[in-house]
C-alpha cells in the first residue's frame, strides 16, 4: 500500500508505489502545476507503473518550465532509477 502526503512544497511517499496504486497517486500528481520535492525515504519499492505516474508528471511541468525534485531515496529505489536511465530525466537529490 502506498501512503501519500502532500504539502504546499513536497509530497511525501511510503510503502509500495505499484500498479495497484496508480489512481491515487495519478489524482495527487495531476493537481501539481509547479516544481516540487517529492521524499521518498519511505518508499520500499516502486514498479514500472509507479515510474510512469511520475515520468508523465515530470514531462506535463517540463513544459510549463517546471519539475519534480526526487529526494531521500534508498540505495535500491535510486538503482532503480540508474537502470531506467531517469537519473537524467529528474533533478535527484
Amino acid at each position: 500500500m502506498l501512503q501519500i502526503e502532500k504539502g504546499s512544497d513536497q509530497i511525501v511517499l511510503a510503502g509500495r508505489f505499484d500498479a495497484t496504486q496508480v489512481d491515487a497517486a495519478s489524482v495527487v500528481f495531476g493537481q501539481v502545476e509547479e516544481t516540487i520535492t517529492v521524499r521518498f525515504e519511505g518508499l520500499d519499492y516502486i514498479s514500472s507503473a509507479g515510474l510512469s505516474v511520475l515520468l508523465h508528471t515530470q514531462q506535463r511541468l517540463s513544459r510549463k518550465g517546471h519539475g519534480l525534485r526526487l529526494a531521500g531515496m534508498s540505495p535500491h529505489v535510486r538503482l532503480i532509477f540508474d537502470y531506467a536511465g531517469l537519473d537524467s530525466v529528474f533533478q535527484i537529490e
